[in-house]
């Protein structure tokens, strides 16, 4: 994989050279005929708009276009031989040359850039993916979760210990990010996120399943009763820092949704299930 990015950038900085060179060439042959300056003058704005059109394009309309220039100025030339008796000079032979040499080196340096493109995309959504900590509240992302949830509930199954998962949502969250400014929807999620570890217990475990709706869950060994007791803990805490410091910091008090689901083997398949179900407790707490 390292030896073909290499590769790849290897030809990309060739084409790129190959292109400005080509380039230059260009504007020495233009130099060396002051008579005919005009017309390569044209000539050259021509085959850079065709080698520009076939960088925002396909290296197929990129040729077909350097066949009708081909075509066009081959019968510039011919009319001039035939009508005017002037000879086939210099200038048709290195433009007929130089014109698709253009469109081709670039259309090269092209392919081998969005090649990398692609492959960096790829790598960057990879990375993404396995990453399993959030990187500003160091809380453990939904990838986490799916992994945990499994353990979570195999255990809770062999040794027949209630597990409940709580999903917690900030209410109208949409219209908040309009109001509040970037920085501070960072660190809204921040102090959620430090409100809800400070009301589980330390074999207890919170996500932060999706930041942008600002989405969390908190797995919980106890059943629906000691739930209610933690979601109580929690909408208390908010309610202190909503009087205290939210209100000031962020000029909107918080709010929050939360939905709570008991784990039970026979109804959940599997950990998207489970935050499936606890979601849909949500649209009872209003």
């Amino acid at each position: 994989m390292i030896s073909v990015r290499r590769n790849r950038s290897l030809v990309s900085d060739i084409a790129l050279l190959s292109f400005l060179v080509l380039s230059f060439l260009c504007i020495v042959f233009i130099a060396g005929a002051p008579d005919d300056y005009l017309q390569n003058i044209i000539i050259l704005t021509v085959a850079f708009i065709l080698a520009i059109v076939t960088y925002f394009t396909t290296v197929t309309a990129g040729l077909v276009l350097n066949l009708v220039f081909i075509f066009a100025y081959g019968f510039y030339t011919m009319y001039q031989t035939i009508t005017l008796g002037e000879t086939i000079s210099l200038n048709t032979y290195f433009w007929l040359i130089m014109t698709p040499l253009l469109t081709v080196v670039l259309w090269v340096f092209t392919l081998s850039s969005r090649d990398l493109q692609v492959e960096n995309e790829q790598l960057r959504k990879k990375t993404a993916n396995m990453a399993i900590v959030d990187e500003n509240t160091n809380l453990r992302n939904s990838i986490s979760f799916q992994t945990d949830a499994t353990l979570f509930t195999s255990i809770s199954t062999r040794y027949q210990i209630p597990l409940t998962l709580l999903v917690v949502k900030v209410k109208y969250w949409k219209e908040i990010r309009r109001i509040i400014p970037e920085d501070q929807l960072a660190e809204a999620i921040y102090d959620v996120s430090q409100l809800s570890q400070a009301s589980i217990r330390t074999n207890d475990a919170l996500y932060l399943l999706d930041k942008d709706e600002a989405t969390w869950g908190l797995l919980l060994f106890t059943d629906s009763d000691g739930a209610k007791i933690v979601i109580e803990r929690i909408k208390l805490k908010l309610q202190e820092l909503n009087d205290n410091n939210f209100s000031r910091k962020y000029k909107v008090s918080l709010g929050l949704k939360i939905g709570a689901v008991e784990y039970q083997a026979g109804t959940i398949e599997n950990p998207l299930d489970f935050i499936v179900q606890a979601k849909k407790q949500l649209e009872y707490d209003v």
